[in-house]
């Protein structure tokens, strides 16, 4: 298969494993970024010397990744260094009160005992085996599954799966699931924040995204050397396989040629030929016309799609004292429906949001610490609006402000100087990922259907196809890496179709005598 050419546009973690798979299996592979290094989302940032993630810092779904690799002829454990997380995220309110979550259920329904009384513990169960339950009914229907129709969702599962689809809550709110488990709405707002991890509102996104408690349940991974390098591992291994990597390099126009992708042209006039594309882009960016003609009418019309938070971010290489940071710590906003009435409804920075902080050289638990400057990542959710009225500069000031303020209040003192800290707002992310506007995570999760609206890999063009978050089946580093290997899969099985094609017109004609 080597004479087959596939061009690769975006190294993101959905490009990289599309690039790998077919690298692997002997396609000629060119991967194309407009960056200056791997991973898209998945980036780093420097502070000096320090280098600090800036983008996800959760890996979960290990088995995904070993599945990726073991395809392309690799072991991830020889590539990368993995320590399992016992101690998954602290949690801290205004009132003073914290909370941690294990890897041991039975030892955070201890601890949500300790926090909440014996109800709470109790419904922490029930919920747990809700999550359990929604997540075995729907990992191997439709997040390993090529992007399903509802009525393919109903037909995948069968007779015996409709009532189990039916108990996932397809047809519920989380936040007013969460209800029917926890009475203190503490509780009700750490696990409605999972709602976060695709970008969306826990007040109007499906019931079914209790799914993700059991995927952090299943493991929590601290990757050796910080999250930026599972993207630089995937590159070097697809690398090794033949692929070519070719940063700075900006994409103009997907061709087509005789009603199929053709190959790309860059901003600098140079045509790749390709017999195939893998575009890992945000699907509004082929959908607005970024890509040319041909691109544009491969994919749905993303005009009634509701963006995805975008966020503001500080890493920081910094001096900290006070609260008890763990790897992963949450402060949440004391008005939890008022921080996403204001991103999704007046289109502005909450006045007081919740806030993430990752503290990345120290453990899950926190108990080892550097002595000097920490590594961190502060962040807080935006809206997407980085390409028409974006937080103005005072506004990223003061959204500053009242972020580190607000962490002073709660016992965390960070010592912020100019020189040692890098903010990134929605319009940065905008700029970084045109037509998002600088959404993180595609379209939002709301409402039932959103999940089927996400296009799969396959388009209406032969030859192009689509990777990343922002496509089946959804963002994070397990999902994108899912659809990656989709796109893979996709390519392989067109280019056999048009093999046979050609081979089937060979022989005969029709005589014109």
């Amino acid at each position: 298969m080597r004479n087959d050419r596939v061009v690769v546009i975006g190294a993101g973690i959905g490009g990289l494993v599309a690039a790998l798979l077919l690298a692997a299996r002997g396609l000629a592979v060119t991967v194309l970024d407009r960056g200056a290094a791997p991973g898209g989302k998945m980036r780093e940032v420097a502070i000096g010397d320090a280098r600090i993630d800036a983008g996800p810092t959760v890996f979960t779904l290990r088995p995904v990744l070993d599945e990726i690799l073991a395809e392309a002829g690799a072991r991830l454990d020889h590539h990368l260094t993995l320590r399992p997380a016992g101690l998954l995220a602290r949690h801290a309110w205004d009132d003073g009160a914290t909370l941690d979550l294990f890897a041991d259920p039975d030892q955070s329904a201890d601890a949500i005992g300790r926090f909440a009384g014996a109800a709470g513990a109790a419904g922490y169960r029930a919920f747990r085996a809700r999550a359990r339950a929604v997540c075995r009914t729907l990992e191997h229907a439709f997040l390993r599954g090529s992007r399903p129709s509802p009525v393919a969702l109903v037909a995948r599962a069968g007779v015996g799966g409709v009532r189990d689809l039916l108990g996932a809550s397809p047809f519920a709110r989380l936040w007013d699931a969460l209800g029917e488990h926890f009475a203190d709405p503490r509780l009700r707002q750490l696990f409605g924040r999972y709602a976060t991890y695709s970008g969306s509102s826990p007040f109007a996104a499906p019931a079914t995204l209790m799914l993700i408690a059991q995927v952090e349940q299943a493991g929590v991974w601290l990757v050796e050397g910080g999250m930026h390098r599972v993207a630089r591992t995937l590159a070097c291994l697809a690398e090794a396989r033949g692929a070519t990597f070719r940063y700075r390099a900006e994409v103009a126009e997907i061709l087509a040629e005789r009603g199929r992708a053709a190959g790309v042209r860059l901003a600098s006039g140079e045509r790749i030929d390709a017999e195939a594309v893998v575009c890992n882009a945000d699907v509004a960016a082929l959908a607005v016309g970024l890509f040319g003609e041909a691109a544009r009418r491969a994919v749905p019309d993303q005009r009634d799609a509701v963006r995805s938070l975008s966020a503001v971010t500080w890493c920081l290489h910094a001096p900290v004292a006070g609260f008890p940071l763990a790897h992963h710590t949450v402060f949440f906003a004391r008005d939890y429906a008022a921080e996403f009435a204001a991103i999704f409804r007046r289109r502005a920075l909450p006045a007081e949001p919740t806030v993430y902080v990752c503290a990345q050289d120290r453990s899950d638990d926190g108990t080892a610490a550097p002595a000097g400057p920490e590594r961190l990542l502060v962040l807080v959710n935006a809206p997407p609006t980085g390409d028409a009225a974006a937080p103005t500069p005072q506004e990223i000031a003061s959204c500053e402000q009242a972020t580190f303020a607000r962490l002073a209040r709660l016992g965390l003192v960070v010592e912020r100087t100019a020189d040692r800290m890098a903010a990134t707002t929605p319009r940065d992310f905008a700029a970084m990922f045109p037509a998002t506007g600088g959404a993180l995570y595609g379209r939002a999760m709301h409402g039932w259907q959103a999940a089927f609206r996400r296009p799969g890999a396959a388009t209406r063009l032969p030859g192009l196809v689509l990777a990343g978050g922002s496509v089946h089946p959804g963002p994070g580093v397990p999902m994108a890496a899912l659809s990656g290997r989709f796109a893979a899969a996709a390519v392989l099985s067109d280019l056999a179709s048009m093999r046979r094609s050609r081979r089937a017109a060979m022989p005969g004609g029709m005589s014109m005598r």
